[in-house]
């Protein structure tokens, strides 16, 4: 299974060289949207790219929220803020149904939140892309809101690998959305494919 490296578009030249140095040269095609690498020894990198001028950030977790607009690698307007989501519980009975409704009214509370700050930053036509992170589930509640169906159709990625957002994650997540992410996939001695 290949393994998954995200570089940035200003240092793949050097990345690809050095793939080339430790896969016996390499042959390289770019494409549109696309980078495919492969090296003398059989190793490649398939890279996808994303390259969108204007990209809208949603990153919800239980523990927080941040939304964002960046346009050109600069962040131009975001929001970030902490809400609260119960825990499970092992209590059984009455309280763990209580619990679970009062975990669904903090959840319905942070989604709201999220709903209007994209509402206010993420405007119809004003970005390309979108890029969501954290929780899916989360994140899936809140672009079902009929308000934002103009980002639903827009070229997504995801970052489902980020920490509770706050501004140093928004920041980073704006980095690294617009990374080549490559799938790197070596080989082994006995000439099979490793990851």
């Amino acid at each position: 299974m290949p393994r998954t490296v995200e570089v940035d578009p200003a240092r793949l030249d050097r990345w690809a060289a050095g793939f080339a140095a430790r896969h016996d040269g390499v042959t390289r095609a770019d494409e549109p949207g696309r980078v495919v690498l492969r090296g003398g020894d059989g190793a490649s990198a398939v890279g996808e790219r994303f390259d969108h001028e204007r990209i809208g950030l949603v990153l919800l977790r239980r523990g927080g929220h941040a939304v964002g607009r960046d346009e050109g690698g600069d962040l131009l307007a975001h929001t970030c803020g902490t809400g609260y989501v119960q825990g499970r519980t092992k209590k059984g009975g009455w309280s763990q149904q209580r619990y679970a409704r009062r975990r669904g009214n903090q959840s319905d509370a942070v989604v709201d939140a999220v709903v209007r700050l994209a509402l206010r930053h993420l405007p119809q036509g004003s970005v390309d892309a979108l890029l969501v992170g954290g929780d899916r589930r989360l994140v899936a509640q809140v672009l079902e809101d009929p308000r934002l169906a103009h980002l639903r159709d827009l070229p997504r990625r995801e970052l489902w690998d980020l920490p509770d957002p706050r501004f140093a994650v928004l920041v980073d997540a704006a980095r690294r959305a617009r990374h080549v992410r490559l799938a790197v996939t070596e080989v082994r001695a006995d000439g099979s494919g490793l990851g």
